[in-house]
């Protein structure tokens, strides 16, 4: 009798085959559903939340840049059209433009005794040289963080206050004019 092949395989071993590789995908099937699937909804989560907390920030120095640059309006009403027209790409862009996130403008001044800032006050015209404040404050309140949670029925992330300080460089006013940009 001759011996069998070394390289063939009998029957039974190659059922056994069969049924280990099917075992196999099923234990990939759920341990990519109870493990790896999870974590990376967490990664791509975590991805938006600080893509979005990066453009909130600079969103609020580009506002301060632009209240420093342009006319003093005590309201500051100039500078929130401006941010709500100016919002960049993001997520939530939506909460910024309809005002569910809030804006907030002020200015300041310096006291010449102590050298502390002080709300600015102005008898004067706004948007005039007799009204340049020392430094105003752009800040964003109330953000909501919701993308991709609302799919899950999941709360909203509340992020905290940002807010940027400049000192004003001319309040768009032309120092040899009295035109000023608003």
């Amino acid at each position: 009798m001759m011996p069998a092949h070394p390289f063939r395989i009998p029957a039974a071993l190659a059922m056994s085959r069969a049924r280990r590789r099917g075992q196999s995908a099923m234990e990939f099937a759920i341990t990519w559903s109870t493990l790896l699937f999870p974590l990376l909804a967490m990664i791509v989560f975590t991805s938006q939340l600080l893509w979005v907390w990066h453009s909130v920030t600079e969103f609020t120095r580009a506002g301060a840049a632009y209240a420093a640059t342009h006319c003093y309006q005590a309201s500051g009403a100039n500078v929130t059209s401006w941010m709500r027209s100016n919002v960049p790409g993001m997520v939530d862009a939506d909460q910024f433009r309809d005002g569910a996130a809030e804006i907030n403008v002020t200015f300041f001044q310096r006291n010449a005794e102590t050298g502390a800032l002080e709300e600015f006050t102005c008898d004067g015209a706004e948007c005039s040289r007799e009204c340049v404040p020392d430094v105003v404050r752009v800040g964003i309140a109330n953000y909501q963080f919701t993308a991709f949670l609302s799919y899950l029925g999941l709360p909203p992330v509340s992020l905290p206050n940002f807010s940027a300080t400049v000192a004003v460089e001319s309040a768009g006013c032309n120092p040899d004019s009295e035109a000023c940009l608003p």
